[in-house]
């Protein structure tokens, strides 16, 4: 389906399912349903990217004190290659901008080297690590702190 039949929506509690499984099916350590209703609790920025009624990516971030930090984005399997990802992370750097946001934050596995890819891409840099951050098969997995300065005219 073309692009123009992709559209922007917040993630509500009855996005949940869709979501869950999204997530289920791309992580070996998904996030469960009480952290999604956490993130909607307090207010994150929480975009999903629709095609009709399918949920193809979604999003989560939090702002304050004028930096965002990007928690989760994700793409649907039968939805990825397709350039989704990069209309979600432009979306979320776009909301960031909006609420004037000075920088953005993110973690990714070190063995995820198609987001590294993308965030690179997108003007991100590497700027430390936080050993043993996340869970994996063999216990832990370091993660990898990218930023992104934003600048205003």
């Amino acid at each position: 389906m073309p692009d123009s039949e992709l559209v922007f929506h917040n993630m509500v509690e009855a996005d949940l399912t869709d979501v869950l499984h999204i997530e289920k099916v791309s992580h070996a350590h998904p996030w469960s349903e009480g952290i999604f209703k956490d993130c909607l609790r307090v207010g994150y920025f929480c975009p999903t990217l629709k095609q009709g009624n399918d949920i193809v990516a979604y999003g989560v971030m939090s702002i304050a004190a004028e930096e965002a930090h990007i928690f989760n984005i994700c793409v649907s399997e039968q939805f990825r290659k397709q350039g989704y990802g990069v209309q979600v992370m432009v979306y979320l750097l776009d909301l960031a901008k909006a609420k004037k946001a000075k920088s953005v934050f993110l973690e990714v596995r070190p063995s995820n080297n198609v987001a590294i890819q993308l965030y690179s891409k997108l003007g991100f840099i590497e700027v430390g690590i936080r050993k043993d951050y996340y869970p994996s098969k063999d216990g832990r997995e370091d993660a990898l702190i990218f930023a992104m300065d934003i600048f205003y005219e």
